[in-house]
């Protein structure tokens, strides 16, 4: 049976409200102090998506879930539902893009986006990871698109074209050379912002996703995007 993207939200919103979820979630509160003052899975989420507080907590947040739902049990399905919906803006976002680049249809992007979060959160290593949020997000977003260029690759291949027209067909992206010009071409420009710029204007990102990546505060972000955009527009401008 397929839903629709925003039904799938209703229904993780609606079991987590039940009290068989309150009851697993008490559980990974009272097993995880950074959790301890959340009385309720709505409160823990008002929290995560707030624009304001401490990003460095949330991130705390997030790690004790990605550890609950690295185990077993009720405590395990529990924290992996909070993780989808506290990473939901983001995957919203990786479906939009996935869709402009034409990476499958609407239920197969779908379905893909969920199960390739699941599988990243499984197998995060939290000791290699400084950012829970924007590392997931990335690599759910970037195995999507090499999957896809990978089969579309062998289609082509099959049927006796060019790999290298495959590679920068446009259909899933700019393929690898393309990118590969467009960074030496920015970079020219815009030095270490030139990658700040490709992911915000070209593929999509918000500039607090960006940031993340980069390692900047989303205030940071911001200020060297509009400081980039302002140094291209001037260098444009000079073109005859």
């Amino acid at each position: 049976m397929s839903f629709a993207w925003h039904e799938i939200r209703d229904h993780l919103m609606h079991s987590s409200s039940n009290l068989h979820f309150q009851r697993s979630f008490d559980g990974v509160r009272h097993a995880n102090a950074a959790l301890a003052s959340f009385r309720d899975p709505a409160a823990l989420l008002d929290g995560l998506h707030g624009t304001t507080g401490d990003q460095g907590q949330k991130n705390v947040i997030l790690s004790a879930l990605v550890r609950a739902a690295q185990g077993d049990g009720p405590a395990s399905d529990c924290a992996l539902t909070l993780l989808l919906l506290a990473l939901w803006p983001g995957l919203d976002a990786i479906r939009r893009r996935s869709l402009w680049r034409r990476l499958g249809t609407a239920d197969e992007v779908a379905s893909d986006v969920l199960a390739r979060t699941t599988e990243a959160v499984s197998g995060l290593d939290l000791g290699r990871v400084n950012w829970i949020a924007a590392t997931v997000l990335r690599n759910v977003e970037r195995d999507m698109i090499r999957v896809h260029q990978r089969d579309q690759t062998r289609e082509h291949l099959a049927s006796g074209a060019d790999p290298d027209e495959v590679a920068d067909s446009g259909d899933s992206g700019i393929g690898a050379a393309g990118y590969a010009r467009l960074n030496g071409a920015v970079r020219k420009l815009l030095g270490d912002d030139a990658l700040l710029v490709i992911r915000v204007a070209i593929e999509g990102f918000s500039q607090a996703e960006a940031g993340a990546e980069l390692g900047l505060t989303e205030a940071a972000a911001r200020k060297r995007y509009q400081r980039a955009m302002r140094r291209l527009h001037d260098a444009l401008q000079e073109i005859p």
